[in-house]
């Protein structure tokens, strides 16, 4: 086992356990396959292919809000139906959990929003709220709307409120240096649990 630096890092990169730690459990070093080695780190996320395949978004002709309701919940991420909203996972979080509240209505501006539709946005944001607390035992939130291009709407064309849960622990080097987001859960997996513990009137 290599010796570890002041900081507890492994010097020249050099694994910081041995065989020892892992009784019971096969190992296969990297030494052993044919490889060429290089200085790169591997954060596996294979539920990236469905945005590396889905190509451009926002989608050319179709608003993809406005046809994840004509879907099944699961094929559309969606945890729960209102009467003028819903609530679905995003496809491409920042986090675990990740939720978008969206009116059924093709509207992009907030102050073109019903009357109904802004009551119903709240009421979907608070419970959401009550819902990831309660699943995923998050420290905080963000919530908010980008409203236009200009102002970072991913899909401008269609309103929708952003919900992000946080957790005390949940900022890295990752997304400033890498440009990656490390999600330690299946969309499917979080979707299933948050629709399961959702209210049902």
């Amino acid at each position: 086992m290599s010796a570890p630096g002041d900081d507890g890092i492994p010097i020249n990169g050099a694994s910081q356990y041995d065989a020892s730690d892992f009784d019971g459990v096969e190992i296969e070093l990297s030494e052993d396959f044919a490889a060429v080695p290089d200085a790169f780190q591997r954060l596996w996320t294979p539920h990236r292919l469905v945005y590396i395949t889905a190509g451009p978004q926002p989608h050319a002709v179709e608003c993809p809000f406005c046809i994840a309701p004509s879907l099944s919940d699961e094929k559309s991420l969606i945890v729960a139906r209102g009467k003028t909203c819903y609530v679905l996972l995003n496809l491409f979080p920042y986090n675990a959990g990740h939720l978008l509240v969206c009116p059924y209505r093709h509207v992009a501006s907030y102050d073109d929003a019903t009357v109904e539709e802004v009551a119903e946005i709240a009421a979907l944001t608070q419970t959401a709220m009550r819902v990831l607390r309660k699943t995923s035992h998050c420290d905080g939130f963000n919530i908010g709307m980008n409203q236009g291009g200009i102002a970072g709407a991913g899909i401008a064309e269609h309103l929708h409120q952003h919900i992000v849960p946080r957790w005390a622990q949940d900022s890295n080097f990752f997304p400033i240096i890498a440009g990656t987001k490390a999600m330690p859960r299946l969309l499917g997996e979080v979707r299933a649990e948050v629709a399961a513990a959702w209210p049902h009137p």
